[in-house]
């Protein structure tokens, strides 16, 4: 930090927001995960962390809400090039599953079974490699975040963050529910992260759902039947603005599910679409830019501890889209709240 001037002018280096930290002397690690494998409507997350980077050289450091607390150190796991090669090799595999899914073949048609065991086996492999690396930093004492490629990606970095902490409450702030069963025969789809971790992560006390509007009657069927989920739906969000409820008791109602230590998996799809025109599955409604800052920081005021986070399934199709901009003052966001505790 000597020769660091937070009020210049970005130079690249590597580092989300050209920082000058590293993954000795940071707090916070931040995990690049290029991924876009199952993605099942518009591919292009596996782009984001690079997009996210060079977006992130805009951010203004001094935070309104924050301060300087980034001087507690966000640092920049190295970049997996390794991980954005399978992916792209996976995708090839994954595109001609869901073509052929989506002219009635079954699943177990030898057409399809053999690449979707490929893709299967990829995708564990990826789970595994952000699974190893996570606990790596976890067990120095960091915290460890996530910056994606698709929703799928999260899924090693919530087991680890769970074991480490011995209880997880997720915040999960997304158009869809995720709570799908092994989705288009991909058991680690972006759109099954939520019923594998419900499933898997034995350390998992709460999920809070914010902003669901897109999700299919076994998924309702879940959210109805499991104590330890609790859903608001975009639909009773704004009726209850519409009719004079104010957002900060919405955003109490929300707090007071959690206890304190949370993990957060933001899926970009929670805002409205036009601050994430070129998301993979984009669904009308959704939070404000806005209304989700005043529910971070409303986590901050009410003392909360969050304790990991992931950012997922932003896709950045050309230099005049605001998606990667927009993520990248989110991962900001979150970092700071990350480094609150």
């Amino acid at each position: 930090m000597e020769n660091f001037n937070p009020n210049d002018i970005c130079v690249p280096n590597g580092n989300y927001f050209a920082l000058p930290f590293d993954t000795d002397n940071g707090e916070l690690i931040l995990i690049s995960a290029p991924w876009d494998v199952t993605t099942s409507y518009r591919a292009g997350t596996a782009k984001a962390p690079d997009a996210i980077l060079d977006a992130s050289l805009q951010v203004d450091l001094y935070d309104y809400d924050f301060g300087k607390i980034y001087e507690k150190g966000i640092a920049t796991h190295p970049f997996d090039e390794d991980m954005l090669s399978e992916s792209k090799k996976a995708r090839v595999h994954a595109e001609k599953v869901i073509s052929r899914l989506e002219i009635g073949l079954s699943s177990k048609d030898w057409t399809i079974a053999k690449p979707l065991e490929h893709i299967n086996e990829s995708c564990e492999k990826m789970n595994k490699t952000i699974y190893e690396t996570a606990k790596s930093y976890l067990d120095k004492g960091k915290k460890v975040a996530l910056v994606g490629g698709d929703h799928s990606t999260p899924y090693g970095l919530i087991k680890a963050t769970a074991e480490k902490y011995g209880e997880i409450a997720i915040l999960h702030i997304d158009a869809h529910a995720d709570l799908r069963k092994a989705y288009e025969g991909f058991t680690y789809s972006h759109a099954s992260i939520m019923y594998n971790v419900v499933n898997d992560v034995k350390e998992l006390t709460q999920l809070t759902q914010v902003g669901i509007r897109d999700f299919c009657e076994d998924e309702k069927n879940i959210i109805d039947t499991n104590d330890k989920i609790t859903t608001f739906f975009d639909r009773d969000i704004h009726n209850n603005l519409f009719e004079g409820e104010t957002w900060e008791k919405i955003c109490k109602k929300i707090c007071d599910t959690l206890p304190k230590n949370i993990y957060i998996s933001l899926d970009i799809d929670g805002l409205s679409p036009e601050y994430c025109t070129n998301t993979g599955t984009p669904v009308p409604g959704g939070l404000s830019y806005n209304e989700l800052v005043y529910l971070l920081v409303f986590l901050k005021k009410s003392g909360k501890n969050i304790i990991g986070f992931d950012l997922v399934e932003v896709s950045q199709i050309d230099e005049n889209s605001v998606d990667a901009n927009i993520g990248a003052r989110l991962l900001y966001k979150l970092s700071l709240l990350c480094l609150e505790q």
